[in-house]
């Protein structure tokens, strides 16, 4: 097995795939990529961790003697990542598995393993198909990923939910403080589905997935897996076993107490306000009253407090509530709004945050975060 590739080309495929890889493998295979090179002279390299397999195909300038051969990840990834773009020729003994590296003036040796130890990448029967564009799942993954869990014991949520539908496509995740729910109203498909995508793979997409608009992604998906397909990418991962929690059920509609703030100004004063608060609860409370809301955060360990007004329009009775400063940071950074609506109904109930304006009209996006109770 002989290939010639430029460096830089076989550098870029190597670092879209080995995000999947996991630095704790039950199985040693599961450290090296593996190179399969066709007849056809298409070079295809998959990693894996078991639970997801991500592949990609390489352009090759010369290739000889088709063959497969699993190549130690870590090894090749250095090596790669010194090399300004250069030819690399990589020779493959296939009955010792040593493999010879020739670039510029340099030669490099290092011993694969036999590619039939490597998983293979599963036959998924019985899918449906669902054709996407890049940014929308780009777009979707940056808005719900900070809100899925960690909890071992409700696996189901550390996923993100996906809801395809007759009208519309929904991404929700939630860890149970906190819970977006993304809708597109320009996807639908023939047959409602709903299936739980796992965190890491989502995580690894969001960040080798080009947020182009016309870009298209195919994803497969049938009861245990999903296919998503783009580019010169395919992964291919098992889906979260169980029944995702009724999320519907705790989005509160009465809401008669409406906030409109700015969202930078208020990302900034949580940032100050928290300094001073509790690190173990990030407390901020929120007073509000006419065109007014105060922030005020202390820590009684050290005594020490902040307390900062913003201007506001606000609609309802005064009201103090409570939330976590961290959740309510990390939502507002993922709107890119000038104004966010808050809608409250009690300071022991969820609070709504909407973007006041949504410039993309098959865009919904609503974000919810339960209340801390105050302390006195």
């Amino acid at each position: 097995m002989k290939f010639i590739i430029s460096s830089a080309n076989l550098l870029r495929s190597l670092q879209k795939i080995s995000g999947v890889m996991s630095t704790s493998n039950t199985l040693p295979i599961l450290e090296d990529f593996l190179f399969e090179l066709s007849e056809d002279k298409t070079l295809k390299i998959t990693a894996s961790d078991l639970e997801t397999t991500i592949s990609a195909l390489a352009q090759v300038d010369m290739a000889e003697d088709p063959g497969m051969v699993a190549i130690p990840a870590k090894m090749l990834l250095e090596i790669m990542k010194t090399f300004p773009d250069v030819p690399v020729t990589i020779t493959v003994n296939m009955e010792t598995q040593e493999i010879e590296l020739l670039a510029g003036e340099g030669k490099y040796k290092l011993i694969g393993h036999k590619s039939d130890e490597f998983p293979q990448i599963p036959e998924l029967e019985g899918t449906e198909i669902l054709a996407l564009n890049a940014s929308i799942l780009v777009n979707a993954f940056n808005k719900t990923l900070f809100a899925t869990g960690n909890d071992e014991l409700r696996p189901v949520m550390s996923g993100v939910l996906c809801e395809v539908g007759e009208e519309h496509l929904n991404f929700v995740a939630t860890d149970a403080h906190k819970l977006v729910r993304y809708r597109r109203n320009d996807v639908k498909a023939g047959k409602r589905a709903a299936f739980i995508l796992p965190k890491k793979p989502l995580n690894h997409l969001k960040n080798i997935m080009p947020d182009d608009t016309d870009m298209e992604v195919i994803m497969e998906y049938n009861p245990t897996n999903a296919i998503i397909r783009f580019d010169d990418i395919t992964l291919v991962c098992r889906l979260i076993d169980g029944k995702y929690p009724n999320y519907e059920a705790v989005i509160p509609t009465q809401n008669p107490f409406n906030l409109m703030v700015s969202r930078k100004n208020l990302i900034n004063a949580l940032r100050r306000v928290a300094i001073f608060g509790s690190k173990s609860t990030h407390q901020v409370r929120f007073k509000i009253s006419g065109q007014e809301l105060v922030l005020t955060a202390e820590d009684l360990d050290y005594s020490s407090e902040a307390k900062e007004r913003l201007s506001c329009n606000y609609e309802g009775e005064n009201i103090e509530i409570g939330f976590n400063s961290k959740f309510m940071q990390e939502m507002l950074n993922t709107l890119d709004c000038e104004n966010i609506d808050v809608e409250l109904s009690a300071p022991n109930r969820a609070g709504i945050i909407l973007p006041d304006t949504n410039d993309n009209e098959a865009e919904d996006i609503l974000m919810l975060i339960m209340p801390v109770m105050l302390t006195q």
